[in-house]
């Protein structure tokens, strides 16, 4: 079986989801879908802390799924501008756990990760997968990727009334 990693920009894909569909990404199906077949060895969630209770909630959820979570605090300039940013992190930790894999998930469309992706798809010949939502996905993570695979209704949560 093939071992796996997932590491999950939780920012990007909460504001690309929501900016693209009106509703939010499925940690559920993603993990089933990028899971499939596989043995996974390491799962991150990247996210945000604001000390919110909802968010607490939210973090609680994505850990009984089988994600650690990992925290920043919510930075709020003096200008107005707001810091919240997992770049160095993921990519750290990405390149810790790529040796021990054969397959990296990388659920984020910034176009900083295109120069991550090619060290471990070619320095490491490890294959890269990459979810994002196509119309906020770098075009340059799409092509340093093994595989690109869109974020679409089939990974959304079910928001219909009934």
């Amino acid at each position: 079986m093939e071992k796996v990693v997932l590491l999950v920009d939780v920012q990007n894909i909460y504001y690309t989801t929501k900016s693209s569909y009106h509703c939010h990404f499925d940690y559920n199906k993603f993990w089933a879908k990028s899971t499939s077949n596989r043995t996974v060895i390491k799962a991150i969630a990247y996210a945000i802390d604001r000390g919110d209770e909802k968010q607490k909630q939210f973090q609680n959820i994505l850990r009984a799924i089988g994600f650690e979570v990992k925290l920043k605090p919510f930075i709020q300039r003096v200008d107005g501008t707001a810091k919240g940013d997992w770049d160095v992190g993921i990519a750290l930790d990405a390149m810790d756990y790529a040796t021990d894999a054969n397959v990296v998930v990388l659920a984020s469309g910034d176009g900083d990760f295109d120069l991550l992706v090619d060290k471990i798809r070619r320095g490491l010949k490890t294959t890269v997968e990459v979810y994002g939502v196509p119309k906020f996905t770098s075009t340059s993570l799409i092509n340093a990727a093994s595989t690109f695979v869109p974020i679409g209704k089939d990974l959304l949560l079910n928001t219909s009334k009934r």
